[in-house]
């Protein structure tokens, strides 16, 4: 594996850290992930297919993970490499509690591709629009 930027080669070690990063995000492990990050592992770090730690979080349900890696600083505002956000994959997860939290840090409903907006009229959602329309 090399690093395209720099075309060396990415430490092993390196690639099984950022590995087991992205697995305590999808696992909900908040408190180890947040000491991984004050450690000094990038709040925003990304996977192959663009998803952030907090993407993952969010994704799979995990409210206390977003907050702690939220209040490390992690860009509610990032985009997958499919145009999606952390509040877009709340959102279709239907957790209120990860929608609201990433609301109140100021993630946009209609950022993304598509939005969170989108992804809850799409999959007929009312509850979650309701909540992102009182985010307004």
């Amino acid at each position: 594996m090399t690093d395209a930027g720099a075309g060396q080669p990415i430490d092993p070690g390196v690639v099984e850290l950022a590995g087991r990063m992205f697995d305590l995000a999808r696992g909900g492990h908040a408190d180890e992930l947040a000491a991984y990050v004050d450690a000094g592992v990038p709040a925003n770090l990304t996977n192959d297919k663009g998803d952030t730690l907090l993407i993952l979080a969010a994704y799979h349900g995990h409210p206390r993970t977003v907050a702690a890696l939220l209040a490390r600083g992690a860009d509610h505002s990032r985009v997958n490499d499919r145009g999606q956000t952390a509040l877009a994959a709340a959102v279709f997860r239907q957790s209120a509690e990860t929608t609201s939290m990433l609301l109140d840090a100021g993630a946009d409903p209609d950022a993304g591709g598509p939005s969170a907006r989108a992804t809850a009229v799409f999959f007929e959602l009312p509850a979650m629009v309701e909540l992102l329309d009182g985010a307004r």
